[in-house]
């Protein structure tokens, strides 16, 4: 059953979006306010988040920023502001669709179906892709687990292949020290976030001509690291 939030401070306006959604067969989570509402969003496996823009708290366009720096979970922004510069702002943060108040429950359905179907055929897309992942002069293979540089093999331990791989196969988007170490060691590990810290050097000494000057895995200050291409 695929899992919705709805982050929406009007509990009326929330309870005929959730109605709704129910159903149609979805489940339907509601946080009214909006740090409340990114914590969730942040900590539990959604498949979409119905967002509204003006939220006690943190205001959706920052609710948006932040999951979107993190995830790539549809995001619906629904809100009573119908100027454009709202609108190429909200799209502008990673939101896939903005919905202007009011709109009819059918018209809501219809959009969330259509967002899902759509992340469904891109991550099957991304899950068929070719097994190679080809960066400049960085050639990674998933099937055989084995990377090269400039044509040359570089040995790799286990978890270095897999933080490469998934940086790759995400780029360009900024992951926490805690979300990779989350992803990849699990909080229940022994160990605490620093090992992603003397991975991530690990992986530039064998990937970057200049590990002090990486082409690949890019330090992004006060954020995390991201995958450049």
């Amino acid at each position: 059953m695929k899992r919705i939030l709805i982050i929406e401070d009007e509990m009326s306006i929330a309870e005929l979006e959730r109605d709704y959604l129910e159903i149609e067969g979805f489940q339907v989570d509601i946080e009214n306010r909006g740090d409340t509402g990114l914590q969730k969003a942040l900590q539990e496996p959604y498949d979409l988040i119905l967002l509204d823009v003006m939220l006690p708290k943190v205001d959706g366009f920052e609710i948006c920023r932040k999951i979107r720096s993190e995830q790539d979970t549809p995001i619906l922004m629904v809100s009573a502001k119908k100027e454009d510069i709202d609108k190429i702002r909200g799209l502008g943060l990673g939101a896939d669709d903005y919905i202007i108040k009011p709109f009819s429950p059918g018209e809501l359905v219809a959009r969330v179906k259509a967002h899902l179907n759509r992340y469904e055929r891109l991550m099957g897309r991304r899950e068929n892709a070719n097994e190679e992942i080809r960066i400049r002069g960085l050639m990674i293979d998933k099937t055989s687990r084995r990377v090269y540089v400039n044509d040359k093999e570089v040995v790799f331990t286990t978890k270095e292949f897999d933080l490469l791989a998934f940086l790759a196969l995400n780029p360009n988007r900024v992951f926490s020290k805690d979300h990779l170490f989350e992803q990849l060691w699990g909080f229940d590990s022994m160990g605490d976030i620093a090992t992603v810290t003397v991975h991530i050097r690990k992986v530039r000494e064998k990937v970057e001509a200049d590990p002090s000057n990486p082409q690949y895995i890019e330090t992004v200050w006060g954020a995390g690291y991201r995958f450049k291409i």
